[in-house]
C-alpha cells in the first residue's frame, strides 16, 4: 500500500513558502499599525515591499510551471470559464495555481507593491504632506482587507471541491501528484 508521504509531490518549495508567509505576517502587521505604528509601520511596509519585489523576481526566473509568474495567469476568458466550471463543481483540479488563484496573487502583489511604493513615496521630500498620495496608499492599504479575505475564502472553497488542504500545502509544500482530469 502506497504511504500518504509517497503520494506527494513538492510544488511550492521553501523559499516560496517562506516568502508567502513573509509577506502575509508584513501585510498584516503593516495593516494594523497604519494609525499611530509610526516606525513600526514603516519597517513592516518595507518589509512587505521587499518581500514582493522578491517574490516577483524570484517569480521571473523560477525554475519551475508552479514558482514562475508565467504560469499563473490565463486569459480572463479561460478564467471565466474556470470560475463557473468551479461553481458548478467541475472545475479541473490543478496541482499548482488555478486561474483564479493565479489572479488573486496578481492582485495580491500587484496591492503590495503599489502600496509599499505610495508608502515610501510619501516619506520622500518631493511627496512629503501631498494628500491624494496619501489617500492612494490609503485606499491600497485597505484593498488589502476583501483581497485576502477572498483569498482565504477561494482557498477554503477550492480545498473543500478538491478534497484537498490547500492551506497546509503552503505549510509544507506538498500536494497530490497530477491524476486523471488534473491540470499539473
Amino acid at each position: 500500500m502506497e504511504t500518504a508521504a509517497a503520494a506527494r509531490v513538492l510544488v511550492w518549495p521553501l523559499w516560496l513558502r517562506a516568502l508567502h508567509w513573509g509577506l502575509a505576517v508584513s501585510v498584516i502587521v503593516s495593516f494594523l499599525t497604519h494609525e499611530g505604528g509610526g516606525a513600526w509601520h514603516e519597517r513592516w511596509g518595507y518589509a512587505a515591499l521587499a518581500l514582493a519585489v522578491l517574490r516577483v523576481a524570484m517569480g521571473l526566473r523560477g525554475h519551475d510551471a508552479h514558482t514562475r509568474l508565467a504560469g499563473w495567469l490565463r486569459s480572463p476568458a479561460h478564467t471565466w470559464r474556470y470560475a463557473l466550471a468551479h461553481v458548478r463543481g467541475q472545475a479541473p483540479r490543478h496541482v499548482g495555481h488555478n486561474p483564479l488563484g493565479g489572479w488573486m496573487m496578481a492582485l495580491l502583489l500587484g496591492d503590495a507593491l503599489a502600496c509599499g511604493v505610495t508608502g515610501w513615496l510619501y516619506t520622500t521630500d518631493r511627496f512629503w504632506g501631498v494628500a491624494w498620495l496619501e489617500e492612494l496608499h490609503g485606499a491600497l492599504g485597505e484593498a488589502f482587507v476583501p483581497l485576502v479575505l477572498v483569498h482565504v475564502a477561494g482557498a477554503l472553497w477550492a480545498s473543500r471541491q478538491q478534497r484537498e488542504n490547500l492551506i497546509a500545502a503552503m505549510v509544507h509544500g506538498q500536494k497530490r501528484p497530477a491524476g486523471p482530469g488534473d491540470v499539473a
